[in-house]
């Protein structure tokens, strides 16, 4: 069978599932939308820029649409009372999501309270983040550790200017970001604060990042999944497993020590693994590292997009 055979076969199939879920979808009540054409959908309304795209369509359907991506049906909200209505209103009717398949990378979407359904095990990792990492008791208790983050930042920079030495403000920053989060969790430095050590947890946290954020023909064609067409799945795995691997060294090492040696403070792993003991069916061992995967890199996305320096 020759490529072009093959690429007519699944050009056949592909337009052949479109349809049978176009029709198997004609019962449903729908928001408006423009009308898909066979196997892009509507992919093509989007451009360059989506969001003025969407804009664009909203002025014409209204503020809620309906508009077909490849083989996804996608819902776009394009107005305040809107967003009320479905994220407070009807909060737990929409609080699940589609999961991209770059997230299917060492099955992440099923430890992350980002991802999982609203149920036991996800109001019991929501409980776990509140009250350990973003609860004002925890901010207040760690502001010592704030203060002594920023000195050290400081020292560097006037260290630097004494010696005539160039500062790199993004890199300072994202290294004392880093250290300050993994004080939070671990009750250590993950790299030495003011060397290139951490240059190549930067760069493996901007490659997560940017993986992530590429638009995947997979999650707008699902069958393609095995394929994995882009390598996308591929490279998150390995990404994922060098910073799973980093982790699960970490808790290992805490589990032999015992509690955080820094006497007085009980950082989030200590409460992590105290209440792993508690309720271990809600909570066990690869729960502990995939929230502290999520944790870091949420907060250092954030870093990262206001001082990312090449």
């Amino acid at each position: 069978m020759d490529f072009l055979t093959i690429v007519l076969t699944l050009l056949f199939a592909l337009t052949l599932i479109q349809a049978l879920q176009v029709l198997s979808a004609r019962g449903k009540k729908l928001p408006p939308g423009p009308t898909p054409l066979p196997i892009i959908g509507s992919l093509h309304l989007l451009g360059d820029q989506p969001h003025q795209s969407l804009a664009q369509l909203a002025k014409k359907y209204g503020p809620l649409i309906c508009i077909r991506l490849g083989f996804i049906n996608t819902v776009v909200i394009s107005s305040a009372a809107m967003a009320k209505e479905v994220l407070q209103k009807q909060d737990l009717v929409f609080s699940t999501r589609t999961v991209p398949d770059a997230i299917h990378a060492h099955d992440q979407f099923k430890y992350s309270v980002v991802w999982l359904p609203v149920a036991n095990r996800w109001r019991s990792l929501r409980k776990a983040l509140n009250s350990n990492m973003f609860s004002g008791n925890r901010l207040d208790a760690n502001q010592h550790l704030r203060v002594r983050k920023v000195q050290e930042l400081i020292a560097y920079c006037r260290k630097s200017s004494q010696t005539g030495a160039a500062v790199d403000v993004g890199r300072a920053a994202f290294r004392t970001s880093l250290n300050l989060l993994s004080n939070t969790i671990f009750s250590k430095d993950l790299t030495d604060p003011f060397s290139d050590s951490a240059k190549e947890f930067k760069e493996l946290v901007g490659n997560i990042m940017v993986e992530a954020g590429k638009p995947n023909l997979v999650d707008f064609f699902p069958v393609l999944e095995k394929i994995d067409p882009q390598g996308i799945r591929r490279r998150m795995t390995i990404h994922f497993g060098k910073v799973i691997d980093l982790f699960h060294g970490l808790i290992s090492e805490r589990l032999e020590k015992g509690k955080s040696q820094n006497a007085g403070t009980t950082d989030v792993i200590d409460v992590l693994l105290t209440a792993s003991k508690e309720t271990p069916d809600e909570i066990d061992r690869t729960h502990i590292e995939r929230l502290c995967l999520v944790c870091p890199f949420n907060f250092l996305w954030v870093n990262l997009s206001n001082t990312w320096c090449p």
